[in-house]
């Protein structure tokens, strides 16, 4: 009887309203339907129901009371997802961990979240046999693979009845919680409810691009990690369509370039440094692209250069998205229409305000700007977080009457489109990862030969951006730059080491003693169009 209510209430894809009812209702529509391929093992979604609801009885066998945390550490899978649904359909929320992180790092998220259940990939177990000791609150422990102490997730899921919970979720629920790094040098809990992946979809569509359209016949790839918003819901787009996702462990070119023709995937995400490793691949131009519609990207607007390339090959659309992880992933976007290889202004714009969002551009005292006059960027949005947890202040910082102060600084131009110009917090972007320097800065003051410090981001090509370390010595010390960056290595992931270290007499401050950045970054951006890369 249970099933049955849970099917009575997602009659229909306008009745869905958390993450459980989308897998029920293609289930009960579609049940033989290929949901998800990987590494040559598919799912169908009546399969994909089964397990989720297995893994969701498998939390409240093991004690996982509603809101309860529940982490995964481990490379991209279908397992991955079914553990998200799961989480979904017993009440649990979802605790996304970037598997690059540091040890010290992961023990800092599972305590943070009070994590009870940490499903644990292969490449992770000495990882967490360092750390599992020094997180009081876990309860269970289950390998994707198997392990000598911990139960093998398979046989552990396998073992669950396969009726469905039917639980009283709803679309307020927080279904997830992903951390973002910190200006502080501790990362962030972002709750996203359940609204947070359905409500914006549900919005009138707009002419120009379709960006919300359905596609149950698209084949989609997952190529970018799932820790992160955009492989996570990229994935989750795919179960919401009713559509066929194809999912990569991590992304690599020669892979991804098999599987587009191999599967005939029609729409992939992508960040601009993956689609310059794509074309410039040695088999880029043995690929038969003939399947594909769209390539998704984001993290920063794509070199013109670039596009000229890889329009050439790919053939289809090119869309960018801009968002943040607290604003649910996209809140605008640029159609493929405005993607000309010939170049045009709006080419260097993050596009405009997806349908249902609220895009505004303020000065530093709150007041909204006129068009092409830069502030910081807000956004409001029916994914927004609903907040950081456990952080009441810093949710009141960054969310101010229903806006997301993203601390980007741009401008609209007349048309709405939106100009990301600068940043106005510490932040590097790097190959698509947020870095923010107050973390490695932290990391590096450490080293008993550094008296002071600051990081900062630099162009790189390849990257964007690249993490460089201003360092002042001791008095009568010495460190190489590679002393400087190893003492780090076991206290940060190695994506946030500085790629490059200067050593300086002493860092620029202000008379209120605050080291002045922006002189530092000044030569290494100078003559560039934008502050960001």
């Amino acid at each position: 009887m249970a099933v049955e209510v849970a099917r009575i209430e997602v009659a229909n894809t306008e009745a869905f309203r958390t993450l459980g009812d989308a897998v029920r209702f293609h289930a009960n529509d579609n049940p033989d339907k290929q949901a998800m391929q990987f590494d040559g093992r598919s799912t169908t979604y009546r399969e994909l129901d089964q397990h989720s609801n297995r893994v969701a009885n498998g939390l409240l066998a093991a004690g996982v009371q509603r809101n309860a945390r529940v982490a995964f550490l481990g490379k991209s899978s279908d397992y991955f997802y079914q553990v998200v649904l799961g989480c979904a359909k017993s009440g649990a929320v979802f605790v996304g961990v970037n598997w690059r992180l540091a040890a010290l790092e992961v023990a800092y998220i599972l305590n943070d979240s009070k994590t009870e259940v940490l499903f644990v990939g292969p490449y992770f177990h000495a990882v967490a046999e360092s750390i599992k000791d020094q997180v009081p609150s876990l309860k269970l422990i289950v390998s994707m693979a198997e392990h000598a102490q911990w139960p093998g997730f398979v046989d552990w899921r396998n073992a669950q009845p396969d009726s469905d919970p039917a639980l009283a979720v709803t679309a307020d629920d927080v279904a997830v919680q992903m951390y973002t790094s910190g200006t502080t040098g501790h990362p962030k809990g972002v709750q996203l409810m359940h609204r947070s992946f359905f409500d914006i979809w549900r919005q009138p569509q707009n002419p120009d691009g379709a960006i919300n359209a359905t596609d149950s016949n698209g084949v989609y790839l997952v190529a970018l990690p799932v820790f992160h918003m955009a492989g996570l819901a990229w994935g989750l787009r795919g179960i919401r369509e009713g559509a066929r996702t194809v999912i990569m462990r991590e992304f690599d070119a020669d892979e991804t370039l098999e599987l587009i023709q191999q599967q005939r995937v029609t729409q992939l995400v992508l960040v601009p440094a993956a689609i310059r490793m794509l074309v410039q691949h040695p088999k880029a131009h043995e690929t038969d692209f003939s399947s594909m519609q769209c390539v998704r990207y984001g993290a920063s607007p794509i070199p013109l250069d670039l596009l000229r390339e890889a329009v050439d090959l790919f053939r289809c659309g090119f869309l960018q998205a801009y968002g943040m992880t607290e604003t649910g992933g996209s809140a605008t976007y640029l159609p493929p229409a405005d993607h000309d290889p010939a170049g045009n202004e709006r080419m260097r714009s993050a596009g405009k305000a997806l349908p249902g969002v609220r895009i505004k551009v303020i000065d530093a005292d709150g007041r909204e700007l006129p068009p092409r006059q830069t502030g910081e960027i807000c956004v409001a949005s029916p994914s927004n977080m609903k907040g950081y947890w456990n952080l009441p202040e810093e949710t009141a910082r960054t969310m101010i009457d229903g806006f997301v102060h993203t601390g980007d600084a741009g401008f609209l131009d007349e048309d709405g489109y939106l100009y990301v110009q600068d940043r106005i917090k510490d932040m590097i972007v790097s190959g698509g990862e947020n870095i923010y320097p107050a973390e490695v800065e932290n990391a590096l003051f450490g080293h008993p030969a550094v008296a002071d410090v600051a990081v900062i981001g630099v162009p790189d090509d390849r990257w964007g951006e690249a993490v460089k370390a201003v360092v002042v010595l001791q008095p009568g010390a010495t460190a190489s730059a590679d002393e400087i960056t190893d003492f780090a290595r076991e206290r940060i992931a190695s994506f946030k080491l500085p790629k490059t270290v200067d050593f300086v007499a002493e860092l620029p401050r202000n008379a209120a003693g605050k080291v002045l950045k922006r002189e530092l970054r000044q030569p290494f951006w100078a003559g560039m169009e934008r502050g960001v890369n």
